[in-house]
């Protein structure tokens, strides 16, 4: 055999491995190869999704129409990709919607692996974990959830809980670079949010504002994982001098005597949206810390870049434009909900436009280009701000939510009118179709506030006694409860279309498409199918899974799919109500593909209710159990606890069985269950801390033990 036959063999070899035939049969291309040229034109390929919302314009619409509202009625299942975590049985959700590049789904779950599946079957190509430190769900306030992948040049990027961001070989998953994004490990970052392609770089934002941490996003070379630039979201002290321009100018919006050290918040955690031709790269930033403003910058402010969007040039990481939607932020309004760009007919004129639907209650349209706001109208019950200003593009503050002295009933709560599970934009109807939530909450101020590291407190009491909300909310405290629906919001008219009830808290997102559909998967484990229109339900189909990610499509061939990732979680979605599937199944990550004339849906097993060990017989005094109730409910109840008949997606810790009692202080202090997600509290506990913790727990224990008895 000849030297050059075989280097011809070689040649041959390697080609197949690196490249393959597109869904239409097309000259093959290396596997995941996505570049500046094909995305921009991401609309007359029809038959992929090639990012969160599957093209520049992050609409999460699709103009497929081979299903539609004549046949959908025969949706069924294509097949079923089956996600469990390695990492004990607690799973966190899948809040990723997947992309699709040439035949191949990409997409991300817990703890941040990535999985590569053949996307006309489920089968897995590649699966990658990339080991996320154990110890970091207690360092985040929601959970080690992953919001998706970028798919870019033959790479997939994907930013881990942990904070790196890792691109990996889109054929084989094997990690090309990883560069890390935390500009300070010992503070409680983390991040749940994508990674997201401008121009030559990939940008990457973080969470952890309600632990007191600093804003910003940062830039990095596509293809060598070089740091290219940083952009903060708020000013540190102005002391210690400013880290670009921008700074400067947000300081002087900024008490100088600020509370510095308790980071003042502004995280990007949730969806970013670049447009090419513009070369912007627009982010929403979050909440402030702490949230009352007296606290924070005492002698107030606008307090810039909270509760904005910013529009950032990606060649250069300086700002262009910013469009502030709460000057001086106080009520967790951040503004993390996806941002969707449209060219829409206004006034005679097709203007350029962004719009959003934030926490804060308002839709908002601004002008991509100048960030000059064009509309602004409630989506939802609204009593912080009567209206925004559109002269000055300011809220105009009514008062009735300004709780520094006493308590206030506010409308939207803190989950807001819309939470992070992306709304769909439909050119096809002019409609953005929003997953609403109208609910109050009550706030007061916590006047004993002192910021402390590694602790959920931002200076305020979440709630009130029952004769307060009985007086707040006139005896109607079903204000205080949750009430979810799906809108269709004309965006142009701003006002409502349509608008249908939903079942459970943390609905999924949206999907809309060319075949007149808006699909949406629930909490109680429906996807749920309906005519776009005018929100008639064409079909129901249980999967036996909560959903809250938002759906997607396309076609391989003449097939066209619809795919979801189901499995309810995270650390707002992690006490399942009685309607919630996670109540009646098994809760583990899943990946569903639909198409015509597919199956029916396998539901998960039912989930069986432990059993109650038999507690230690150990006695303790009521001022040590009282001691570790307050305790219990500062440091653990946010995972483990749940009552009003909810069930916990984490183990219910009034359940221990002997084994776990004798290892309790080994566990809570000693990092014992770290890689299964149970981190060290030694920094924050002391021995005799959670000692009064184990006492507690134990009391409970017997508690439920005995009742259990009585009831047999």
């Amino acid at each position: 055999m000849s030297v050059r036959f075989i280097a011809l063999l070689l040649v041959a070899v390697i080609g197949c491995r690196s490249s393959h035939r597109d869904s239409a049969g097309r000259a093959s291309r290396p596997r995941g190869w996505l570049d500046s040229a094909r995305f921009a034109t991401a609309e007359r390929e029809a038959d992929q999704w090639l990012s969160a919302g599957r093209t520049p314009y992050e609409q999460y619409y699709s103009p497929l129409d081979r299903i539609n509202v004549r046949n959908v009625n025969r949706l069924g299942l294509a097949w079923e990709y089956t996600a469990r975590s390695a990492r004990g049985r607690v799973q966190h959700g899948m809040q990723a919607t997947a992309i699709v590049v040439d035949g191949v789904m990409y997409v991300s779950g817990p703890w941040s692996v990535v999985y590569a599946l053949d996307a006309a079957t489920g089968r897995e190509l590649w699966r990658l974990d990339p080991k996320v430190d154990g110890s970091y769900p207690r360092r985040g306030c929601c959970g080690v959830s992953s919001r998706g992948v970028q798919v870019w040049r033959g790479k997939v990027m994907v930013a881990t809980v942990d904070g790196y961001l890792i691109a990996l070989d889109a054929s084989t998953g094997k990690e090309a670079w990883r560069a890390d994004t935390f500009i300070d490990r010992a503070a409680d970052y983390t991040i749940t949010g994508a990674p997201h392609i401008a121009g030559s770089v990939v940008v990457v934002g973080n969470s952890g504002a309600d632990f007191g941490v600093r804003g910003y996003v940062s830039a990095y070379d596509v293809e060598t994982g070089a740091f290219a630039w940083r952009f903060f979201t708020v000013p540190g002290d102005p002391k210690k001098g400013f880290e670009h321009p921008e700074m400067e100018l947000a300081a002087k919006t900024w008490d100088p005597h600020s509370s510095w050290e308790s980071g003042l918040g502004g995280t990007v955690w949730g969806g970013m949206t670049y447009d090419p031709a513009l070369d912007l790269l627009y982010i929403g930033t979050g909440n402030s810390s702490p949230y009352p403003i007296w606290f924070r910058s005492p002698n107030g402010g606008d307090n810039l870049f909270l509760a904005s969007i910013i529009a950032i040039r990606a060649r250069t990481g300086r700002m262009a434009w910013y469009y502030q939607t709460v000057p001086g932020e106080i009520w967790d309004y951040t503004v993390t909900s996806n941002l969707v760009l449209a060219d829409l007919e206004l006034g005679g004129t097709t203007r350029k436009v962004l719009m959003t639907a934030p926490k804060n209650g308002f839709f908002y349209l601004l002008d991509r280009a100048t960030g000059k706001l064009l509309s602004a109208e409630k989506y939802v019950r609204v009593n912080w701000a009567s209206r925004v200003d559109t002269a000055t593009g300011r809220p105009v503050v009514t008062g009735e939510a300004w709780y520094q002295k006493e308590p206030k009933l506010i409308f939207p709560s803190s989950f807001g009118g819309h939470n992070w599970m992306p709304m769909s934009f439909s050119p096809r109807t002019q409609l953005a179709y929003i997953p609403t939530i109208e609910r109050g909450m009550i706030f007061s101020s916590d006047s004993s506030f002192k910021f402390k590291r590694h602790h959920i407190y931002q200076g305020i009491r979440d709630g009130a006694s029952e004769a307060v909300a009985t007086r707040l909310t006139r005896g109607d405290t079903s204000l205080l409860h949750t009430h979810e629906f799906l809108q269709a919001w004309d965006p142009i008219a701003g006002k409502a279309r349509w608008k249908v009830p939903l079942v459970g808290e943390f609905n999924g997102g949206v999907l809309s498409t060319g075949g007149n559909l808006v699909v949406q998967g629930q909490a109680d484990g429906h996807l749920v199918i309906r005519r776009a229109d005018d929100g008639r339900v064409l079909k129901d189909i249980e999967v036996g899974t909560g959903i809250m990610a938002a759906p997607m499509t396309y076609a391989l061939g003449d097939e066209q799919y619809v795919a979801v990732m189901a499995g309810y979680g995270g650390g707002l979605g992690s006490r399942f109500h009685p309607g919630n599937a996670a109540y009646r199944h098994e809760n583990y990550p899943r990946i569903l593909a639909f198409r015509l004339g597919g199956g029916p849906v396998p539901l998960p097993p039912a989930r069986v209710e432990p059993e109650i060990p038999a507690p230690p017989p150990v006695e303790s005094s009521p001022e040590t159990v009282t001691r570790g109730a307050q305790l219990f409910g500062r440091f653990c109840n946010y995972c483990h606890g749940a009552g009003n008949g909810m069930i916990s997606a984490y183990p219910d810790l009034t359940r221990l069985t002997a084994a776990v009692h004798q290892q309790f202080r080994a566990i809570v202090l000693g990092g014992a269950l770290v890689s299964a997600g149970m981190a060290n509290f030694s920094d924050v506990l002391s021995d005799s801390d959670a000692d009064a913790i184990h006492r507690y727990l134990i009391s409970e224990q017997r508690r439920a033990y005995e009742a259990r008895g009585r009831s047999r």
